[in-house]
């Protein structure tokens, strides 16, 4: 027979004297741990904190050498608006509109070249790898780039629309998908105004080529028609009085730059000649003057006895020449009595009405 001995009973408190010591060990682990890496904590701490304040700092100070840059180029154009030179060639509100955007453009890319710059530099502190985030974005930048693409043209076109002052605030232009006074220029839509009155969102990217009628001079061309049979010599003096004239008279004195110059014959019908008359004017103004020039060549004639053609139909308002194989009817071989088909064609016998 065996005899095994029991186990030795467990003292009451061996647990919770285990579990003191397991705790007080892992609290000393911690505190040694801390203890060893507290330094560096601290250190990339000071570094990420004195990299967040330049940055800040930095952004602060060009964000506001841009704006006051931008203020001193509108105050210099207003102060230019109200010499008489100033008022022919600056444009407060077209020049403050470019200030503008390129003050925009400028600041935006500077804070994103300084936060992003700033955030790469942090992660690096943190000991975090950059080339997966890099290679993310590269990814997502060239989705984007995809998706968007219509985005970034206009932008684009619009910033170097904007560099290149190819157009402002005031600017009667011909952009060819409409034609108009521009109204607001934007990185992304220039706003006209048609000559009905309608507003004309156009994409900047959309914009291939651009008629600038308000830059330099612009040319007035009237073209006088008058009868055939009438003095030439005795109109081109006329029209030139008239032009001389006008270019006398508030307020075209300042609109028209050079004389009225008759340019001579364009045209010449059996019942009309056309007079072309020609002037340089103010950039925008040559349809206002062309009205004008109409005007008081109509009535100097007529005081004359000058008189004027009627102006011709076009090809497309001629009446139209009637056909006349129209009203002839198509030839029949039974037209003819004597045609082997009237010949061969049997009459219907008439019915007996006596049987």
């Amino acid at each position: 027979m065996f005899w095994s001995a029991s186990p030795a009973a467990t003292p009451p408190g061996a647990h919770r004297r285990a579990s003191l010591d397991d705790a007080t060990e892992k609290a000393t682990n911690a505190a040694g741990w801390v203890e060893e890496n507290w330094a560096t904590w601290l250190t990339s701490a000071l570094q990420i904190a004195l990299i967040i304040i330049i940055a800040v700092i930095l952004r602060h100070v060009i964000r506001r050498t841009i704006t006051k840059l931008i203020e001193r180029m509108n105050r210099t154009a207003t102060a230019a608006q109200g010499t008489a030179l100033g008022g022919l060639l600056v444009n407060a509100e077209r020049r403050r509109q470019r200030s503008e955007a390129i003050g925009s453009v400028l600041r935006s890319v500077a804070s994103f070249v300084i936060m992003g710059t700033a955030a790469l530099t942090v992660l690096s502190v943190l000991k975090i790898n950059l080339a997966p985030l890099l290679a993310s974005a590269g990814v997502a930048g060239v989705a984007i780039g995809f998706g968007a693409r219509n985005l970034v043209t206009d932008f684009l076109s619009g910033v170097f629309m904007i560099l290149e002052d190819q157009y402002g605030v005031g600017d009667e232009i011909d952009a060819g998908v409409a034609t108009g006074t521009v109204v607001e220029v934007g990185l992304r839509v220039t706003k006209l105004r048609g000559p009905n009155g309608a507003i004309w969102y156009i994409r900047n990217g959309e914009v291939k080529r651009i008629g600038n009628l308000s830059q330099g001079w612009s040319t007035a061309t009237v073209d006088v028609m008058i009868a055939p049979d009438q003095d030439l010599d005795r109109a081109r003096e006329i029209i030139t009085a008239t032009g001389e004239e006008m270019s006398k008279a508030e307020p075209w004195n300042e609109q028209l730059w050079e004389a009225v110059e008759v340019l001579g014959l364009s045209e010449v019908h059996l019942d009309s000649v056309t007079i072309t008359v020609s002037a340089k004017t103010m950039p925008g103004k040559a349809p206002g003057i062309e009205r004008e020039l109409r005007w008081r060549i109509k009535k100097a004639l007529d005081t004359e006895g000058i008189t004027l053609a009627p102006r011709p139909l076009s090809t497309e308002e001629e009446p139209p020449t009637p056909d006349p194989s129209a009203a002839v009817a198509a030839p029949s071989a039974l037209a003819s009595p004597t045609s082997p088909q009237s010949l061969a064609t049997t009459p219907i016998p008439p019915p007996n009405l006596g049987k």
